[in-house]
């Protein structure tokens, strides 16, 4: 562990702004500077597609993992279940290993506020929140995503809510290679 033997935070990016995961992934990068052993669980993003922060930090030593089969609209809500629990399954699990320094829980906040399907059952904010609050002492845990839920809020040690002043997409720009992918 880190030579402060400081206890593990809860940080959670959060807000309509981009940058949520950037900045999750910036801060894997300096934990993974400092020895830390760091995982990332995208909950959203589908292993279907490359990702340049997915090969950059794990040329830096991070795991990197995409649990989802990509935005709400582009699969149907069972295929969307299916991953959703297998994903939470997993980070449980991950959580609950004790096995690493950091865990980032990339778009986590987006999956609990999915609202055109059932998901409860299949990832439980009560069982999150349980999962988040348990964590083993020294593990620090970001969760990133739009629309974060109260509860995870309410148990976090840092929150920042990242604000849209403006953005190019407003002009129809697409994503951009290298920097949103």
């Amino acid at each position: 562990m880190g030579e402060q033997n400081v206890e593990g935070k809860i940080l959670v990016y959060t807000g309509n702004g981009k940058g949520k995961t950037t900045a999750a992934f910036g801060l894997a990068a300096r934990a993974l500077g400092r020895d830390m052993k760091v995982i990332i669980l995208q909950f959203i993003k589908s292993p279907e597609f490359t990702y340049g922060e997915k090969i950059a930090l794990e040329k830096l030593g991070a795991h990197v993992e995409q649990l989802g089969v990509g935005f709400t609209w582009t699969k149907t809500p069972e295929e969307h279940r299916v991953a959703l629990k297998t994903a939470w399954k997993k980070a449980k699990e991950t959580v609950e290993s004790g096995q690493y320094d950091l865990i980032v829980l990339d778009e986590l906040n987006n999956a609990l506020s999915i609202n055109t399907f059932p998901i409860d059952d299949v990832l439980p904010l009560a069982d999150v929140v349980d999962t988040l609050k348990n964590k083993p002492r020294d593990t620090h845990i970001v969760v990133t995503g739009r629309d974060a839920k109260v509860e995870i809020k309410e148990i976090a040690d840092l929150v920042s809510i990242i604000e849209e002043e403006k953005h190019y997409y407003k002009d129809g720009v697409d994503a951009i290679y290298g920097i949103e992918y």
